[in-house]
């Protein structure tokens, strides 16, 4: 579990971090987290996907929503004695 947070939620975090600070222009004196940074990074991705700026971050929350469903998914299924074995316990 500790591997999970760690190469899963710590790197979802630092991104939604980075693009809620950004957006909002939040950058305690730093490039990194100014809105001119923001725009920048989003005009390069579109300009290689060829698309609107605009359209990238829904793009971005919903492949992380897919990849979370997904992984919770694998972890369920390696887990189903036990959650079997909970839900039969609390019938």
């Amino acid at each position: 579990m500790r591997y999970l947070l760690i190469f899963w939620a710590g790197p979802l975090a630092l991104f939604w971090g980075w693009y809620f600070l950004s957006l909002n222009d939040i950058s305690f004196g730093t490039a990194f987290f100014s809105r001119q940074m923001h725009d920048l990074v989003f005009a390069v991705y579109g300009n290689v996907l060829d698309m609107d700026p605009q359209a990238i971050p829904p793009l971005a929350a919903r492949a992380c929503l897919i990849d979370t469903l997904i992984l919770f998914a694998i972890l369920a299924f390696r887990r189903r004695r036990e959650i079997r074995a909970w839900f039969q316990a609390r019938a």
